[in-house]
């Protein structure tokens, strides 16, 4: 299977734990791949038959602005279903990167591999 992705993706959202989170913004990195099988838009030079990465962009930065939650793992859980269903792809990685989260850390984060049952 081929596969298609985004990197660096990045978005403001309301995340974290703590109350000082709870009042702010904050940026995540994103990185995606999906499962992709890209041969029928190579054939045709067709985008209707390829992954829109800005159709997805659009996507996550919707579901970014909309989110309320606690933890990056939750954001991860259910962005990687909401694309899931969204786009159709098969399979995906989704890297959630919190930079900033740990002062002795570049960033901390979480990554996940889902699939369509």
């Amino acid at each position: 299977m081929d596969k298609v992705f985004i990197e660096g993706l990045e978005v403001d959202t309301l995340i974290g734990a703590y109350d000082w989170e709870r009042g702010i913004r904050q940026c995540l990195r994103l990185d995606l791949t999906f499962a992709w099988d890209i041969r029928p838009a190579a054939a045709t030079d067709d985008l209707s038959q390829a992954l829109d990465y800005a159709a997805v962009n659009q996507h996550v930065q919707a579901f970014a602005r909309a989110a309320r939650f606690e933890l990056v793992e939750t954001f991860a859980e259910r962005l990687a279903a909401e694309l899931l269903a969204h786009f159709g792809a098969p399979w995906l990685r989704l890297r959630v990167t919190k930079p900033g989260a740990n002062p002795a850390a570049r960033a901390v984060g979480v990554e996940i591999e889902r699939s369509r049952p």
